[in-house]
């Protein structure tokens, strides 16, 4: 049975991460060529974020790490006021194309890319009758992958965030990778930033039930909060297995939910201890909040409640007003006490986690493999669909179509220096 020792002995596989790091690349070897696509770049948009840690590099235990890519081309979908694409393209000596098949080919016939960085985030898109931003990630890979069919060859893909509002389109993309043969990694940042304490579940672990309380909106942050819960879930004993059923809801349902039986107040409470930035009544300062008061700071509180298909309990809690961070916990079989932790995000405009989430994207595009596995990410879109769906319609889904079994990587991907 794993201990709390076993826990925070998880914390010394750093060690063995970095006897996986990438080799620093030959100064004589060429850089490999990145095609950039997205939706719009401007000032903290992501493909400010992340695209131009590929411009300029990024701080790295220490150092100013510039990674062996170039930037040689992008597409632009669309350019609001404050656009610093062009200006980003005349600085670093890049070309935008007005197709992303042009941007792929570098105005030629044949791919001329090593490496493509789709970012489908932020951008004047419409909303759909439940309340899902419809970025068109779907329709951009799709055109990415009609290119490297045509041309007879594929390279590795970074897609920022979840795969698709549209789970038959995310579970395709997915699908399609694995028929062209090309890495494929997706996601966000919150699983491979900082923790605090940095700690893990041991891979392995008996896992009863989980939970995340974080602040944002619905369609945005709670897929944020469902990486933080799946990165970890994944880990325990049996590996993933995917998630029988849904409950989405909101309001004064939550904080009825919350204050029964139903759910385990030891992990809402460790959360809550977690958080650096837990709401305080006037005048207050390093409090717990009583349920009053909790109800007083966050008005709308919105929650996913899942069970995966081995019996596992999850619950994503989105608490504005209440905490403005992502806080974890868990209750591991035979442990008297939650393991817990926070999910560390840096504050504007350095934002130095979209650095460590780039850095697993350098890592595929350099060595051609995947640091974990993308069905992670279809997976939490999957139940991202779902939970949205379910709230919607006001009542528990079942949920088949998220048979999603894999194995996660042994060794965890996020930063802890």
């Amino acid at each position: 049975m794993p201990t709390r020792r076993d826990f925070l002995l998880a914390a010394a596989i750093p060690l063995a991460a970095r006897r996986l790091a990438l080799a620093a690349p030959q100064a004589s070897a060429a850089p490999l060529k990145l095609a950039i696509v997205t939706t719009e770049w401007r000032f903290r948009s992501h493909a400010w974020h992340m695209g131009e840690r590929f411009l300029a590099g990024y701080p790295k235990e220490g150092k100013w790490h510039r990674p062996p890519v170039e930037v040689v081309s992008a597409y632009v979908d669309q350019f609001p006021e404050g656009d610093l694409s062009r200006g980003r393209a005349k600085e670093f000596g890049f070309k935008i194309y007005p197709t992303i098949a042009e941007a792929l080919r570098q105005g030629g016939d044949s791919l001329a890319v090593d490496a493509v960085l789709l970012i489908g985030e932020h951008g004047n898109y419409p909303f759909n009758e439940i309340g899902q931003h419809l970025y068109p990630r779907y329709q951009f890979f799709k055109q990415i992958a009609k290119v490297f069919k045509k041309d007879g060859k594929a390279v590795p893909v970074f897609n920022d965030k979840h795969l698709s509002w549209n789970w038959e389109w995310a579970k395709e993309m997915v699908d399609l990778s694995k028929e062209l043969k090309f890495p494929f990694l997706a996601g966000s940042s919150l699983p491979v930033t900082w923790r605090m304490p940095s700690i893990d579940l041991l891979f392995g672990s008996e896992t009863e039930e989980v939970m995340c309380v974080a602040m944002g909106g619905l369609d945005s942050y709670d897929f944020h909060a469902l990486e933080v819960i799946q990165c970890m879930a994944e880990r325990r004993h049996g590996g993933e297995t995917g998630v029988a059923w849904v409950h989405g809801m909101k309001g004064e349902a939550v904080w009825k939910a919350l204050e029964s039986n139903e759910w385990d107040a030891s992990l809402f409470e460790a959360c809550l201890a977690r958080s650096q930035t837990l709401g305080q009544p006037a005048t207050a300062s390093h409090r717990l909040p009583t349920p009053k008061q909790r109800r007083e700071l966050c008005k709308e509180p919105l929650a996913y409640r899942f069970q995966y298909r081995d019996g596992t309990r999850a619950t994503m809690l989105l608490m504005n007003g209440l905490v403005g961070d992502f806080n974890f916990a868990a209750r591991i079989k035979g442990e008297k006490k939650p393991l817990s932790t926070l999910f560390y995000l840096p504050p504007n405009p350095n934002v130095t986690y979209s650095a460590a989430l780039m850095s697993k994207a350098e890592e595929m595009f350099v060595t051609g493999k995947a640091p974990y596995p993308v069905e992670r990410t279809l997976l939490t879109s999957g139940i991202l669909q779902s939970c949205i769906q379910s709230l919607a319609a006001g009542k528990k889904l079942e949920t088949p179509h998220l048979k999603v079994v894999y194995s996660p990587a042994m060794i965890s991907q996020y930063w802890r220096s």
